[in-house]
């Protein structure tokens, strides 16, 4: 009789198939030398460096090797995710709370009140670790793109890393108890769900690199294969044997390959398509060559005590040294650090990762004892740490909130100044803190992708009875912030307005504001098409791009051809000069210059430093009437007397801050040039 075979069970073989749980000090050195890199390029190199995306490698490498070793001992269920979720907060909030407690009140000293809304809108996204979503939607409103970095900005990472933490156990369970129901190896059923992730998350990266960067970037989809990456790796590092000489090579290929990438690759541009395979691919190959023992190894340097306790710190100093190098260039106004300066940073930065962890991590979890059946002092401290910046973060929203805009009190004529008003020196309005959010309330409207475009959203103003005229504004966000000139007059005729806007996209045949975008020009063919049908009585769109001192303001030909295209659907269209352009923030010149909230100003505002002469920035004739051949259907309006004085821009008229930032009008102020300009769109549609 043949001896009987002993069987065991799947989850008893996977112990055998994961990584070993002995701690692998090449991985704390990995560590270091990746957030070494995206500090020192941080502070000094304002490039992307390839560190995150092996931090992304790594924690996907430790936790599947945690999964595994849950699955191995089996009962791995829901109560086992809970506690892997508890525990997960645990070693990640105490010290993130800390860092944005000391941020938010960093942020009331040192930044411009200008900051203190986006500032206190990442802090909430911060404590609910949505901020790459926060930052995804930024990037793909044109606006947020001119708000100065936020201190808050670095944590979109520390997001991503938690929503796929927290995700992973619970897809993980569900592939082990689909196992157990098919008899099985759970290990392959895993690697089959890494594997698909890793497919379809690169596949989505690339994609979406290629079509919208900004909203790549920090989008969570386009990073779960660096997790799923480090995973695969789990499974299969300890079963390869690859020779001394390769091992030896993979070490230096990946930790000199990791050094060149961000020097070689333009990370803020490319990254996270296939870019990203480069330093990912570096992590994979140090862990691969592991500890060789050889004293020539990249792991001998790797595993040095130094670069142990470095990446000990490495978290929290990954959460210090942004805030203070955003602190740092608003308190001296500079745009970059030098080499002393940044040293001091940094250093400060590692300091306060040192007291961090040593302080909070440990000290706390020493003297303070974990109840029985309650939370551990880690626990303890993470509510407490969530509990207070939510509290700080929701008093700082509501106490910023902005207040009833005065621009029907005749004290505050705006424009009307440049025609001649008078106004005695008041505190301009909307403030500086609610300035940045001084948008023409578009988004506010009924709001509907377009069928034939979903990515491009219409408008459409409510109103109470039939509408009298319908007009649409189409463009980029200055058409929007324009179309504010025009809307009290409109609200008091009856007129509805139907908004096509999208950000840094004016209405052109051509991407005018980032060539070789074709997602514009496809979204402007779109908006034509939605011309066609709607007919609406008057297109309100820009006659102009580029009125900024250095550049020669122009009307594209691409503009042009989009008006003759209304003109042969017989809709006439109101054409508006661009307003200036700066280098800087007007805004934050405005506060710099003394003039912070609350500060008396005069009506002008010329005083100040801010601004700029009139004669760098237009031409004394507008560049349309050196186009041959214009189309019948086109009015212009020229706005430059209603922004400027003969001689000068000024940053404030009529006691109204006339800019948000470095190039858009607040909605406020759009509103006091109606009587500017407003006549010119009544005589047009009949109702003067």
């Amino acid at each position: 009789m043949q001896a009987g075979t002993r069987r065991t069970s799947p989850d008893a073989a996977v112990a055998a198939r994961g990584p070993s749980a002995a701690f692998r000090p090449e991985i704390e050195g990995l560590r270091a030398l990746a957030c070494v890199l995206v500090v020192g390029y941080h502070v000094w190199g304002d490039r992307v460096s390839g560190g995150v995306d092996v931090f992304f490698v790594l924690t996907g490498f430790l936790l599947t090797g945690q999964l595994l070793r849950g699955v191995a001992r089996g009962g791995f269920g829901p109560v086992e995710v809970a506690r892997r979720w508890s525990r997960t907060v645990q070693r990640l909030v105490p010290a993130t709370g800390v860092v944005l407690l000391v941020t938010a009140a960093g942020a009331l000293l040192v930044l411009p009140s200008s900051r203190w809304g986006q500032t206190s809108r990442e802090l909430v996204s911060s404590v609910l670790f949505v901020q790459n979503w926060q930052l995804a939607s930024d990037a793909v409103d044109y606006a947020a793109q001119h708000r100065s970095a936020s201190p808050m900005q670095h944590l979109w990472s520390l997001s991503v890393q938690l929503q796929v933490v927290l995700v992973a156990p619970v897809l993980v369970l569900a592939a082990v108890r689909w196992a157990r129901w098919r008899g099985v190896d759970p290990v392959r059923s895993m690697a089959g769900l890494l594997t698909v992730a890793f497919a379809g998350s690169l596949a989505c990266s690339i994609v979406l690199t290629a079509v919208d960067q900004p909203l790549a970037y920090f989008h969570t989809a386009t990073r779960v294969w660096e997790f799923a990456l480090g995973g695969l790796l789990a499974l299969v590092v300890d079963h390869l044997r690859l020779p001394g000489r390769v091992r030896l090579a993979a070490g230096w290929v990946g930790v000199g390959g990791l050094i060149a990438c961000g020097a070689v690759l333009s990370g803020d541009r490319l990254f996270p398509g296939v870019a990203a395979l480069w330093p990912t691919g570096c992590a994979v190959l140090v862990v691969l060559a592991g500890r060789t023992g050889d004293r020539w190894s990249a792991d001998r340097w790797l595993t040095t005590g130094p670069a142990q306790r470095l990446g000990g710190w490495s978290f929290g100093w990954y959460l210090w040294h942004w805030p203070l190098l955003i602190m740092t260039l608003a308190a001296t106004g500079a745009d970059r650090l030098g080499l002393i300066d940044g040293l001091v940073v940094v250093l400060a930065a590692l300091g306060l990762a040192v007291l961090t962890d040593q302080g909070l991590d440990r000290a706390l979890t020493r003297r303070l004892r974990r109840p029985r059946g309650g939370l551990r002092p880690a626990g303890l401290v993470a509510l407490a740490a969530i509990s207070a910046v939510t509290v700080v973060s929701l008093v700082w929203q509501a106490a910023i909130r902005p207040p009833a805009l005065a621009i029907d009190d005749p004290r505050y004529p705006g424009a009307a100044v440049l025609a001649g008003a008078e106004a005695d020196p008041l505190p301009a309005i909307p403030t500086a803190v609610t300035a940045t959010d001084d948008w023409v309330p578009t988004e506010q409207w009924d709001c509907t992708p377009l069928t034939r475009y979903p990515d491009q959203l219409v408008c459409v103003q409510p109103v109470v009875e039939q509408p009298t005229r319908r007009v649409a504004v189409v463009g980029d966000s200055h058409a929007q912030q324009i179309s504010g000139s025009l809307l009290t007059v409109g609200q008091q005729l009856g007129w509805q307005f139907i908004a096509l806007i999208r950000g840094g996209c004016p209405f052109s045949t051509a991407a005018e504001s980032n060539p070789g975008d074709q997602t514009c020009v496809d979204s402007n063919a779109a908006v034509l098409d939605e011309m066609a049908d709607l007919q609406p009585d008057l297109v309100v769109t820009m006659a102009t791009r580029n009125a900024r001192p250095g550049l020669t303001e122009q009307t594209p030909t691409g503009f042009v051809d989009k008006w003759r295209a209304l003109d042969e659907l017989g809709i006439p269209v109101l054409a508006f000069r661009d307003n200036p352009r700066f280098e800087e923030s007007q805004l934050e010149c405005w506060e710099q210059a003394g003039r912070p909230v609350g500060a008396p100003d005069t009506a002008i505002g010329r005083d100040v430093g801010c601004g700029g002469l009139r004669s760098d920035i237009y031409a004394t004739d507008p560049p349309w009437l050196a186009v041959p051949d214009l189309p019948g259907n086109v009015t212009f309006v020229d706005i430059a007397d209603a922004v400027c004085d003969a001689e000068y821009c000024p940053v404030a008229v009529g006691n109204v801050l006339v800019y948000m930032d470095d190039n858009h009008l607040t909605a406020t102020y759009s509103a006091s040039m109606a009587p500017l300009v407003a006549p010119t769109a009544v005589q047009l549609l009949g109702d003067f």
